[in-house]
């Protein structure tokens, strides 16, 4: 498995911005599909983003054009550039790691972002 840790989280006003990191420690990071999701008191654990070894990236219909994901191989980290934040964004966010095989599935501790005026 794969040691994860997020970092970035806040509060911010709604229209605000704030930037997620999740740093990985290991080896192999180029070869994982790392997402965020999020997850709203009362609510399942929804996908955010995700971005792929190939290069591929698929987002949440709710925050396509909001919401940017990348990642530093070299670094072993991937970002969630958020922008034009609403109040519905609030949740817990968590960075995952997956590949089929060798099979990892391993998730960050979460960080909180809280947007409110």
């Amino acid at each position: 498995q794969v040691q994860l840790v997020e970092s970035g989280g806040g509060l911010v006003q709604p229209g605000g911005s704030l930037r997620l990191s999740c740093a990985a420690a290991g080896s192999s990071f180029s070869i994982y599909v790392m997402g965020w999701y999020r997850q709203a008191p009362g609510n399942q654990r929804e996908l955010v983003a995700t971005t792929a070894p190939g290069g591929s990236i698929n987002y949440a219909d709710s925050v396509k054009g909001r919401f940017t994901i990348s990642r530093d191989n070299n670094k072993k980290t991937v970002y969630l550039q958020m922008n034009s934040l609403k109040p519905e964004d609030t949740a817990v966010y968590y960075c995952n790691a997956y590949r089929d095989w060798p099979y990892v599935n391993s998730w960050g501790q979460g960080t909180q972002v809280t947007v409110s005026s």
